[in-house]
Formats: structure tokens, sequence, C-alpha cells
């Protein structure tokens, strides 16, 4: 026998009612799961691209720290090496040009482990993005070329930081070719 209320409900109704409301409740609270799972998916995704974001830039600053720091000591190293090829020259000192030499050969070395490379001049054909001509000859060849470096070029890590002054060698004008030449 059911079993009604004053109100008129069955107990059967109040029951199913109950249930109703905690399958609501149970969806309702399964769906607020869900939501702060791919929100917490979505902080996680954000977190690792700041990461890797901050990491890149702090290789930026790293690297345009070097950057400035070799800039800054080229001239030292051009200086060594003017230094070194006179005192060699003119036969005073052998223990000075040992010394200069010395520290020529670690400055550069520090240098090429920061990234810098010495660009190869004498005897490759001018190119413009590597070469600064200062000077230039009628040459024989087929391309032009570099017969001379004034001073040298450098890269660093794979960018022309200073490009290499020389001396060109024209190449030979063939009939009817026109005139792009070295540095003009």
């Amino acid at each position: 026998m059911m079993s009604t209320d004053k109100d008129g409900t069955s107990e059967e109704k109040r029951q199913s009612d109950a249930e109703r409301k905690l399958r609501d409740l149970l969806a309702q609270e399964r769906q607020r799961n869900e939501d702060l799972v791919n929100r917490m998916k979505y902080l996680q995704a954000d977190f690792e691209n700041y990461q890797k974001r901050t990491e890149r830039e702090m290789q930026q600053v790293e690297e345009r720290a070097v950057l400035g720091l070799v800039t800054r000591l080229l001239s030292v190293l051009d200086e060594l090496e003017l230094a070194s090829a006179n005192v060699a020259k003119h036969g005073e000192g052998r223990v000075v040009s040992e010394g200069i030499k010395m520290v020529y050969r670690n400055l550069n070395s520090v240098m090429k482990t920061a990234g810098l490379r010495r660009i190869e001049a004498v005897g490759m054909p001018f190119d413009p993005r590597l070469h600064e001509a200062v000077e230039k000859v009628d040459g024989s060849g087929e391309l032009d070329r570099v017969v001379e470096e004034i001073r040298s070029g450098y890269t660093f890590r794979g960018q022309v930081l200073r490009p290499s002054m020389v001396k060109v060698e024209l190449a030979v004008k063939k009939a009817g070719e026109p005139e792009a030449r070295a540095n003009e």
C-alpha cells in the first residue's frame, strides 16, 4: 500500500524526485570537474609555452651580450695581429714576438669558442657580402678574385660581423658583358 502525505504526494514520488535531483547534481558536478580539468590543461600548456619563450629570450640576451663583447674585442685582436706581424718583420725582440703571438693565439681561441670565425679572403672569389673592396687591380681570370687582405673580416655565429677589407683582382671583361664589378 502506498502511503501519502498530508499534501497528497506519495513516498515513491518523493524518492523519485530526490533521485532525479541527485542525478542532476551529479551531472552538474561531472561537468564542473570536466571544465576544471580542461582549464588545468590550458594553464599547463600556457605555462610550458611561457617556459619555452623565456628560455629563447634568455638565449637571445646571452647571444647579444656575447656579440657586444666580441665586437669590442675585435680591435684588440687586430692590434695584436699587427703587433705580431711588425715585430716579426723587423726582427726585434724574439721573446716579445713570441709573447704577443701567444696572447694573440689565446684571444683568438676564446673568440672562436664564443662563435667568431675569420672570413677566408685571399684567393677566394670576391663576395660583396663577405668582402669590402678597398683597392682594385686588373686581372686575367674569369672571376673577380681577392689577392690581398688589408683587414680581416669575421662572422659571428654565421652572420657577417665585419667584412674583410680586400684588394681585388678584376676579371677580364668579355665582349658585350655588362660592367658588374667589385663594389660598384
